[in-house]
């Protein structure tokens, strides 16, 4: 078995209204050392694979095809095994 944790974030081209908006209100706060906020989504996946090159293979194809939109979003992973 495998742990995935999957993260996925916008393109540096795309515009981040919830990472802007996360960025104001923490320098609205007081937190002037804020450059900038980059949000995005986290996912934990269990896999019964048995090699990590077939999850490699699983995961890879999930977020290709559903978990990160690759027009507008970056997609990275790390595979545990467990």
């Amino acid at each position: 078995m495998y742990l995935a944790k999957v993260y996925v974030t916008f393109k540096s081209a795309v515009n981040d209204p919830v990472g802007m908006t996360i960025e104001a209100g923490l320098k609205d706060l007081g937190h002037d050392s804020l450059v900038s906020v980059n949000s995005g989504k986290y996912f934990e996946l269990r896999l019964s694979s048995t090699d990590e090159e077939s999850a490699n293979k699983s995961v890879t194809s999930m977020c290709q095809t559903l978990l990160a939109n690759t027009v507008i979003e970056n997609y990275r992973f790390e595979l545990e095994p467990i």
